[in-house]
Order: structure tokens, then sequence, then C-alpha cells
């Protein structure tokens, strides 16, 4: 019997997985591979602060491993609007909103995309669209820093009273890498 052996190509590792990869430190490694790929994602999707998106990005997705993430590529957590996006599909999935105080669970409806840059992209058209009936979206859209950015965005976005502080205290952590990937581009 013939068996032809498969030949696969390696591609090279960026210069943030290697690094990681050095450490041995593999939260640190899939959480950089996660930020490298959700910020070429935004950059492609023309977001206007993509570094932070792709923060935001690993806050609303658990680092691209929430059953959302990885089963609707929706990154944002964007709930599915009626009539639905064109172009999208549905999945219907449990969640927990911070109403009157509290934590509640409910079934929610969620944008299942075909892949990042089409949830990059969807994200700033909702923004753009919703600016006139949310006027934190359209702070956040004429805002000068990715700081100003997150701010004013997670005060509609979330429920949770603390986003833009998790979203930042992300950016803050791993600012070298956002530089370096700027540099690279």
């Amino acid at each position: 019997m013939n068996r032809r052996r498969k030949s696969f190509r390696i591609l090279p590792l960026s210069y943030f997985a290697q690094k990681c990869m050095k450490r041995g430190d593999k939260v640190a490694q899939m959480q950089q591979i996660f930020l490298e790929k959700a910020y070429k994602s935004a950059c492609s999707a023309g977001h206007i602060f993509p570094e932070i998106a792709a923060c935001e990005a690993a806050i609303e997705s658990a680092w691209g491993q929430s059953r959302l993430a990885l089963e609707a590529n929706n990154l944002f957590g964007q709930k599915q609007s009626h009539p639905p996006l064109a172009g999208s599909g549905t999945l219907t999935l449990p969640t927990q909103e911070f109403l009157h105080n509290q934590w509640v669970n409910v079934a929610a409806n969620w944008v299942r995309f075909a892949c990042w840059n089409d949830c990059f992209q969807a994200r700033m058209a909702l923004l753009k669209r919703l600016s006139r009936a949310y006027p934190h979206y359209a702070a956040a859209l004429s805002a000068q820093t990715g700081e100003d950015f997150a701010t004013q965005v997670s005060r509609s976005w979330s429920t949770d009273p603390e986003r833009a502080a998790k979203v930042l205290a992300i950016h803050d952590q791993h600012r070298s890498s956002f530089v370096a990937l700027r540099d690279a581009a």
C-alpha cells in the first residue's frame, strides 16, 4: 500500500507568540495570540481604535474561548437585531445581565458571524447606526483617545459597571505588545 505523507508548511510564529512560548507561560501565550489576531482583524475592519477593540473582544469573549466566540465568531456579545443582521445567522444562548443592581440569567439571540473581520465591521456599523439613539456611542465615535472610546462605549454597550476599567487594564498590561504590532505594520 502506497501511502503518501502529508506535507505541512510550518508558519513562523509572531514575535509575541515566540516570546510567550520561551517563557512557557501558556495563559500569556494564548492571550497574546488572541490579541494579535483580534488587533489585526480590527485593523482590517477599519476600527478607529483597534487596540481597544482587541481588548474589548478579550473581555467580551473570555479571550476567544466563550461559546459565543467559538461557535459564532461573535467577540463582542453582539445581540441579533430584529430583523436579523443581513448575511448573518442567529445563535440562542443563556447569558447574565446586570439589571436592577443584580445579575440575572436570561436567554438571548446572538449574531453568528462568518469570521472575526465581519464581527469587527458589524460592531463599528452598529455603533454608527445607533449613535443618535445612544449618546455614549456618538461620544465614543468622536473620541480622541482609546481610553475615552472605551469609557464612552462601555456606558451603553454592557451592563457590567466595571467594563471600561477591565478593558483598559488589559490594554495597560499589553501596551508594549501593541506598540510592537503598530511598529511592525
